[in-house]
């Protein structure tokens, strides 16, 4: 164990301000009154149930599983891996990690999403995994486009792929994103530069991995999540992590 097993504390200040004028949605969600702490209820300490036990042979698949394994999604294959652990470097087994994205032209597969890119017939944006004994988890996937989006003027979102870890309960969900290494747009996004501690921003971003890529198939990006402590990865809706 790291550190010879000694609590290491929670590092508050590496996370971004909840108010940041730059970021122009920042402005009206951010808390505008004392914050209350209130004793959590049986829906957030024992449901709803999501399922860690139904998966389908698929679900870490997004280029098939939209289709059902018929027809491939359009794009760029791309493997995404890595491990699932504590500030100590240990293992979090059986835990349920899921991913949504936009497509390899930068569009999601909603309702309200406008942008001109066409939607893909066969790429649903959406994947569940649980890791293994060790942590582990991967997907395949395509690597999602480029989006613009309404901030302040010619503003893009860099590619990124959403993140969300599941505990035993809906109170025990953390949300995350990983970029990807070289993406210029990074240094240019508000919303990234919500995270002052470049070191902090540094842990979103999964380095290319060619040791785990496929000749003449798919490039391998590896994405480690440390729930917390002092490597801890930005979590958007818990910044003290778990």
């Amino acid at each position: 164990m790291a550190d010879g097993g000694r609590l290491i504390p929670r590092d508050r200040t590496a996370h971004p301000a909840q108010y940041d004028p730059d970021y122009k949605t920042a402005v009206t969600r951010s808390p505008n009154l004392p914050l209350l702490s209130l004793p959590s209820t049986p829906t957030e300490e024992t449901g709803p149930v999501f399922g860690h036990n139904i998966l389908g042979a698929l679900d870490n698949n997004l280029i098939l599983n939209f289709t059902k394994g018929k027809a491939p999604a359009v794009g760029e294959r791309i493997r995404v891996h890595g491990r699932v652990m504590d500030e100590n470097g240990r293992a979090i087994p059986h835990t349920l990690v899921e991913i949504w994205q936009a497509n390899a032209g930068g569009r999601y597969r909603h309702i309200k999403d406008t942008y001109f890119a066409p939607l893909d017939p066969n790429f649903g944006g959406c994947g569940r995994t649980l890791t293994d004994e060790n942590g582990y988890y991967e997907f395949m996937t395509i690597r999602p486009g480029a989006y613009p989006w309404p901030n302040r003027g010619n503003e893009w979102r860099p590619m990124h792929v959403h993140f969300s870890i599941f505990g035993h309960s809906f109170g025990q969900r953390l949300i995350s994103q990983m970029y990807f290494q070289g993406d210029p747009l990074i240094d240019l996004c508000p919303i990234a530069a919500t995270i002052k501690d470049r070191s902090q921003l540094d842990r979103l971003v999964a380095p290319l991995d060619m040791a785990h890529s496929k000749p003449m198939d798919y490039l391998a990006y590896k994405f480690d999540i440390v729930l917390r402590g002092r490597r801890q990865t930005m979590f958007e809706n818990r910044p003290e992590g778990l």
